[in-house]
């Protein structure tokens, strides 16, 4: 286990080393740059809020990708359904302003929940009963998703002067109230953090988590000895969904208050790598999903003040996942076995990402 949660940290450790090289090499100061990233991320208050802000989309969509990805269930398209949670959301949010403010809340959030479940389990429901590969039918889902939301925002649910491409903003009583302003801190970002919590308990301590992994390591195994696999598979789907739909009806009722074009930026193909740093592990997508949040927050003061593109904040992330493969190859577990007498037992503390199922 304890191999499992170091693995990360060197992961990152190397990739800043790497970085640091090349920053050397063209005449930057490596530490000028990461403290410039570290004083964007945490510098302040705000900076630290708003690095949770930036976070809490990431948490959602990480849950749904790792709860998938423990069934071997491939979704990339936590995009396509927090897309649709949010338009869920600000289409309920504009008829809410007479209800009392939790029920609002409730209900906005459950519209978001219902709109990725539905997204998810139409991937599931094709891949049990049609045996459609979900990576096909999810990132294809992505592109509805997304033109969905641009149809919505130029058509049914543009604001009424239909100058902007831009919903009306729903009722403030179904608005996530803002704490210590003009800091955006909200319950949202709490709420990930109990779902997080809540998804460790279904995978480890319920029989139907561990049915779900057990799908994951091995399908025909988990067939013989009477899991119901097509069921298993639409529920999956649907939860993974239903997390990444909440994720978009709270980044509506907390940031943005109403819908607009390219409203995510990609926190759905975002999610599956910090899934992957994260091991799958619920619990691990907090802290993964907060590197990731800083990374992005600071990447605009690293340009701000030291001139480097905040592309390198992408290059960091892709190095980090890329180190993170290199460590659970064969090859380096018999270099870790020659070099520090390590036993394979440690390494097999934390599952690896399941085999793709079988058709």
């Amino acid at each position: 286990m304890l191999s499992s949660i170091a693995k990360p940290f060197a992961a990152l450790a190397l990739a800043a080393a790497l970085i640091s090289i090349v920053l050397a090499a063209l005449g930057a100061s490596p530490l000028g740059v990461f403290a410039a990233l570290g004083e964007g991320a945490f510098g302040s208050w705000y900076a630290c809020v708003d690095t949770i802000v930036k976070s809490t989309p990431l948490i959602f969509t990480g849950l749904a990708v790792s709860l998938a990805f423990s069934g071997a269930l491939w979704n990339i398209g936590a995009d396509g359904q927090l897309t649709i949670g949010a338009i869920a959301a600000g289409a309920v949010g504009t008829h809410l302003g007479d209800f009392p403010h939790s029920i609002a809340i409730a209900t906005i959030l459950a519209a978001g929940a219902l709109g990725g479940a539905v997204w998810g389990g139409i991937a599931g429901w094709l891949r049990a009963r049609r045996d459609v590969n979900e990576v096909i039918s999810t990132i294809m889902l992505n592109f509805v998703a997304v033109q969905a939301l641009s149809w919505v925002v130029h058509g049914p649910l543009m604001e009424p002067s239909r100058a902007y491409p831009t919903s009306s903003p729903i009722a403030p009583a179904a608005q996530l109230e803002f704490y210590f302003a003009p800091s955006r801190l909200n319950l949202g970002m709490l709420l990930a953090v109990v779902l997080a919590a809540a998804c460790y308990m279904l995978l480890f301590n319920t029989s139907t988590g561990f049915e779900l992994r057990a799908m994951g390591r091995n399908r025909r195994a988990a067939t013989f000895f009477g899991i119901r696999i097509p069921a298993l598979t639409v529920w999956a789907m649907a939860l993974s969904g239903a997390l990444a739909g909440l994720g978009g009806a709270v980044q509506v009722s907390a940031i943005s208050h109403r819908l607009y074009e390219k409203l995510s930026p990609g926190w759905g193909f975002e999610a599956i790598a910090v899934a992957l740093v994260a091991r799958l592990n619920p619990l691990g997508i907090i802290p993964a999903a907060l590197l990731f949040g800083a990374l992005d927050n600071g990447s605009q003061a690293m340009q701000r003040t030291q001139g480097i593109s905040p592309e390198l904040v992408q290059v960091i992330q892709g190095l980090v996942i890329l180190i993170i493969l290199a460590f659970d190859t064969p090859a380096w577990g018999g270099l870790r076995e020659n070099i520090f007498g390590a036993s394979g037992d440690d390494a097999a503390a934390v599952p690896p990402v399941a085999e793709m199922p079988d058709a």
